[in-house]
């Protein structure tokens, strides 16, 4: 009994402490709809959800445009974590299971052949880093296809009271695309 209970404490602890850290992702954000217009989709009924494995701890969504003139064939919506000031980085840092977490919300739309055709941040719910939002900034991921690693400071623009932002948003523009490859290969 001692055991159940311990589990069930646990278990709830382990909920509340999900739930009060972050919200639930939007999968249909207005700038998404507007983007998408831009790129010829008239709408979220031209997307159809697929089923490209998940990685990773943070959740995020592949579709497919079903609209057959449209500029962007595939969208990825999804969240990217982002640790709180000072908490990754340093020695002491609580484990990865302890750590709270800071986020923002972003999509990318790739072609047929999976370049990437914009990306934008929708949803920064982080408390530093806020310039990697900016249209500029996101411009350098235009093309990047999967066939290079992209390195920060290099191919990245780094930016300053952003670093743990910029390196996130890079590792999943980067795990995203080959993610889309390798599902198109199967």
């Amino acid at each position: 009994m001692k055991r159940f209970s311990f589990i069930l404490t646990a278990a709830a602890l382990v909920w509340m402490a999900a739930g009060s850290v972050t919200q639930d992702i939007d999968y249909r954000p207005k700038l998404l709809l507007k983007t998408l217009k831009k790129h010829g989709v008239p709408g979220f009924e031209y997307l159809q959800p697929i089923p490209v494995p998940h990685h990773g701890p943070t959740p995020g969504k592949f579709f497919e445009v079903t609209q057959p003139d449209a500029a962007v064939r595939y969208v990825y919506v999804g969240r990217v974590n982002s640790c709180r000031a000072g908490g990754c980085s340093q020695p002491d840092a609580p484990t990865a299971e302890e750590l709270e977490h800071e986020y923002f919300d972003y999509f990318i739309l790739f072609d047929a052949e999976v370049r990437v055709r914009a990306i934008r941040v929708y949803n920064y719910a982080a408390s530093y880093g806020y310039e990697i939002t900016a249209p500029g900034w996101l411009r350098q991921f235009i093309g990047y296809d999967g066939s290079r690693e992209l390195a920060v400071g290099k191919d990245v623009d780094a930016i300053t009271g952003a670093t743990v932002s910029v390196y996130a948003i890079t590792a999943d523009v980067e795990a995203k695309t080959h993610q889309l490859k390798e599902w198109l290969a199967t």
